[in-house]
């Protein structure tokens, strides 16, 4: 099974600026990424930005590095550019890697391209993970999704799906038995084609409401098989808090 790995880093962020290039263990933390990317199974691994700075950072540890425009919305839109520039096929299959993920195990990486290519009729393929902590389940910052019974997805929300109906009108709040609140991780693999799809259709009313731009895949009829991961891979850096947490935990491990 073949694919390649796109890391789209936009230096710009409202919570932590230039958070590509803050230092790591010596290392700035694209580079912790890309070299997760490299330890799984992909082809090929391509940093895509928009910033000279990270830019001529990540041109430091490798040249497959790309210069994507300003102008794009989403990580999805940048990953469409590369697809673009390279010619790829629309057939081949993408993982997007967001940049700021730098713990990211590289087996994960290799399970969400292999469910897309075991999945002829999904266009995307994600991960989620089981959660059994009522705090995580209301939280509006962990997404959740709900899926039929063969794991394509039903919707994605940030609010609480499915509502316990007698588990939940009353308090204290009980959670069913077994495995039936799944949060959504956000690494996603694409067929080529999709994405050259994708990035002709506006702004979905869902995707709008809930700010999730996976919602514009399921409004429009396309499928996102949805694999499930037993444990959640550590988080991702979007504060100043979880840059130091990311910090201490490859430090301890170097």
């Amino acid at each position: 099974m073949s694919y390649r790995v796109v890391i789209p880093a936009r230096y710009a962020s409202s919570r932590l600026p230039g958070k590509p290039l803050a230092d790591i263990a010596g290392k700035p933390m694209i580079q912790h990424v890309y070299e997760r990317a490299v330890a799984s199974g992909a082809r090929l691994v391509i940093v895509a930005t928009d910033d000279d700075r990270v830019y001529r950072a990540a041109r430091e540890f490798t040249d497959d590095v790309l210069m994507t425009g300003s102008q794009h919305q989403s990580g999805t839109d940048r990953v469409t550019e590369v697809v673009q520039h390279y010619g790829f096929d629309d057939d081949e299959i993408i993982v997007s890697l967001q940049g700021d993920e730098p713990l990211m195990p590289p087996p994960l990486i290799d399970q969400v391209a292999a469910d897309l290519a075991r999945f002829d009729d999904a266009s995307v393929a994600t991960l989620a993970v089981p959660v059994h902590d009522a705090a995580e389940i209301f939280d509006p910052n962990a997404v959740k999704v709900v899926c039929d019974q063969q794991g394509y997805a039903l919707y994605f929300s940030r609010a609480v799906i499915p509502w316990h109906r007698d588990g939940f009108n009353r308090e204290p709040r009980q959670l069913p038995a077994g495995d039936v609140y799944y949060r959504h991780l956000g690494i996603y693999s694409y067929r080529c084609g999709f994405l050259r799809r994708y990035v002709t259709w506006p702004q979905a009313p869902l995707e709008k409401i809930e700010a999730l731009e996976q919602l514009r895949v399921l409004y429009h009829g396309e499928r996102i098989h949805v694999s499930i991961t037993p444990q959640a891979p550590e988080p991702g850096v979007d504060t100043p808090a979880d840059l130091e947490r990311v910090r201490q935990r490859l430090q301890q491990a170097s």
